[in-house]
């Protein structure tokens, strides 16, 4: 019997993990496939694959207030590493007011991160549609502060790519949502 009670609750563990699993593809795909928010459907997937809160969604809007808050810890995590090359005595001058700029940058965007957020919870799509928009500009000018300098290479462009596509994913979410 308790045989049994066990092997129910593996099948029905392992039926919730694929119907979570499923959802995640399907959003991802979803979002990638009039690439209207230039989402990667593999670098959606794999964002979401080792996720916990994630694997607990139970539909597409669990996945927006999942993909926000991954873009929140994001953007300070590069904060955090914008703070580590400015602490780097080699940097130069240019890089330097480049790399501040930076900072600036991702501070306002994971504020408006974080205004989306509690938009998008308040069922103001509007308004969280327009602060997560106003964070995909951080990585864009981010990129464009070191081309303008005297051509200098960006430190950050894997980092800006990232966040990019992270920011553009619960906007693609939010689509689903709302339709």
């Amino acid at each position: 019997m308790k045989n049994s009670h066990i092997s129910c609750l593996l099948f029905f563990y392992l039926l919730l993990v694929l119907a979570t699993s499923d959802l995640i593809q399907k959003s991802c795909y979803e979002a990638s496939k009039g690439n209207h928010a230039n989402v990667k459907l593999d670098f959606c997937v794999s964002g979401f694959k080792g996720n916990p809160k994630a694997k607990a969604a139970y539909g597409v809007a669990d996945l927006v207030l999942v993909s926000i808050e991954t873009a929140i810890a994001n953007a300070t995590a590069i904060g955090s590493k914008i703070s580590k090359l400015l602490d780097n005595k080699h940097v130069g001058m240019f890089a330097r007011n480049c790399l501040k700029d930076c900072s600036e940058l991702y501070s306002l965007a994971g504020f408006s991160l974080e205004t989306g957020l509690d938009a998008f919870q308040a069922v103001d799509y509007g308004t969280a549609n327009a602060e997560i928009s106003a964070a995909l500009d951080a990585p864009v000018t981010c990129e464009d502060q070191f081309k303008e300098k005297k051509g200098l290479v960006s430190p950050l462009t894997k980092e800006n790519n990232n966040f990019r596509q992270l920011t553009a994913i619960p906007l693609a979410f939010m689509k689903m949502v709302q339709q």
